[in-house]
């Protein structure tokens, strides 16, 4: 079976619930909304980096992180991944194009 982002946001929901001395994601999620964002925007800094670079490996490590910590920022601000998956697919239901439109009408 394939690890999925539903493994992912389990081991960050377990992990938060941790002491913050011993693990990362209850050191991020303690901090509050503010530190796990700022964490969540270098980390997509550093991706697009990546994207713009030659390394693949690299693109793939930063990619990791970034849905990592974007998890972490879901699980702050009480989000499941569930949410943005149905908004997701609300939003193929229809070209990209159109729903920009509509988000702009």
């Amino acid at each position: 079976m394939a690890f999925t982002l539903h493994d992912l946001e389990a081991i960050v929901a377990a992990r938060a619930e941790a002491d913050p001395s011993e693990s990362w994601t209850a050191k991020l999620v303690a901090a509050g909304p503010e530190r796990a964002a700022k964490k969540l925007g270098e980390e997509a800094v550093e991706t697009v980096i990546a994207a713009l670079g030659e390394d693949t490996d690299a693109l793939v490590a930063e990619s990791a992180d970034l849905l990592y910590h974007w998890l972490v920022v879901c699980r702050v601000r009480g989000v499941a991944l569930e949410q943005v998956l149905a908004e997701l697919e609300r939003r193929t239901a229809q070209s990209g194009l159109a729903e920009k439109a509509a988000r702009d009408a």
